[in-house]
């Protein structure tokens, strides 16, 4: 017998409007028909973008080989370019839902097509329908991630009950670009400033010099993969925190597209399900 397929949420949506949240993080807002579907799933789980090539106004959504487990080919003139995203919130009032963007320059496509994004641009998504837990239930948390993990530290943020408390920890270009993340838990927000994340992190050595939960914990850490990979492995084989303790996720590698490095990432990454 085949595998069986997963219920997938496919849209082509529009930008209805945007705003830059700080100098470098752009909010793309999207409308269209079939956001309400959006409705069945968690804010802040990854989803695939799917960015048409330049003079293409519609979305050609790739089929997946589930058997294989790969996209089919598609023919380049209009393969749009697929990156891994999350979205940050919706409103069924307005019939919106919102995707943040960090503003890098025309490096990546993602961030040259937020930068450049206007009201009637298209958009296409791609998720898994249905809920699922961003992280397991704990009295203590360590919250971890660079620029492109907002989105995801801020939806977990916002879901953190008040007895929760913890540490989190975000790297961004500059103080200029500080967000005001909401929250109930009892959080030590420490912020750190690299306007070269390309070049390398502070994140992980910031983490070895901390002091970190002992008990009832858990760490969410996403960041660029050498990172994650340091981090991982200091809470793990350092401190000997448990497999089911952490979730570690590369966004990123240092020098190399999003389509290139998804293998090794994806071997560096820890999925943990609460």
């Amino acid at each position: 017998m085949g595998k069986t397929e997963m219920k997938v949420i496919q849209l082509a949506l529009t930008v209805s409007r945007k705003e830059y949240l700080t100098p470098h993080y752009i909010r793309v807002y999207l409308t269209g028909d079939g956001v309400d579907q959006i409705a069945n799933t968690t804010v802040g789980v990854n989803n695939k973008i799917l960015i048409p090539p330049k003079h293409v106004d519609r979305i050609y959504f790739p089929e997946f080989d589930y058997e294989r487990g790969q996209w089919k080919p598609m023919d380049e003139a209009i393969r749009p370019t697929v990156r891994t995203y999350t979205h940050r919130g919706i409103n069924l009032d307005r019939n919106e839902v919102w995707i943040d963007f960090v503003a890098h320059g025309d490096e990546g496509p993602a961030s040259a097509w937020a930068m450049a994004a206007k009201p009637g641009d298209v958009l296409g998504i791609l998720m898994k329908a249905g809920k699922t837990s961003l992280y397991k239930v704990a009295a203590n948390y360590l919250l971890v991630g660079d620029a492109t993990a907002i989105p995801v530290l801020g939806a977990i943020l916002e879901d953190l009950p008040p007895s929760a408390k913890g540490i989190c920890m975000i790297e961004v270009h500059g103080s200029e670009d500080i967000q005001q993340l909401k929250t109930k838990a009892a959080i030590d927000f420490i912020w750190l400033h690299n306007d070269t994340p390309q070049e390398g992190s502070l994140l992980a050595d910031l983490v070895k010099i901390r002091s970190l939960p002992v008990e009832d914990k858990f760490a969410y850490i996403a960041a660029e993969f050498s990172t994650v990979k340091e981090i991982r492995n200091y809470l793990r084989k350092d401190l000997g925190w448990g497999r089911q303790e952490l979730y570690a996720y590369s966004y990123w590698k240092a020098g190399v597209a999003e389509d290139k490095s998804a293998t090794d990432r994806r071997s560096e990454s820890e999925e943990i399900r609460a």
